[in-house]
This record gives structure tokens, C-alpha cells and sequence, in this order.
């Protein structure tokens, strides 16, 4: 997965993490670690922006409700 890959990196966090993290409350650079550590994860870090994790978060909150 790269960064554009948004949707799927949130539904991925939410399969993952969907029982013991709330997304509502993470910090950018918490949520930015959680998907750098997701296994089919494969970009470079530096690529990352505010923006992109804002739509992973959206993604994640969606899937949650």
C-alpha cells in the first residue's frame, strides 16, 4: 500500500485496531506510526501529510460507525 491508498490503509486500521483504539482520538503522528507499521505498508515516510492522514482517519471513523 502507498500513501493514496487511503481507503484502504483506513479499513486495514480498522480491521486491525478496530476494537482497542478509537480513531477519534488519536494524534497525527500515532495514526502516521500505526500505518507505517501495517504489514502491506510500502512507502516512504517523508511522502506523508496532514491531508492524507486526515482522509486515513475519515476512513477509519466511517468503517467504526
Amino acid at each position: 500500500m502507498k500513501w493514496t491508498d487511503t481507503q484502504r490503509i483506513g479499513e486495514e486500521l480498522f480491521d486491525t485496531h478496530g476494537d482497542s483504539i478509537d480513531p477519534k482520538t488519536l494524534r497525527f503522528t500515532q495514526l502516521r506510526d500505526l500505518v507505517l507499521a501495517l504489514p502491506d505498508f510500502d512507502d516512504d515516510p517523508a511522502r506523508c501529510g496532514e491531508k492524507i492522514l486526515e482522509a486515513i482517519q475519515q476512513v477509519w471513523i466511517s468503517e467504526a460507525e
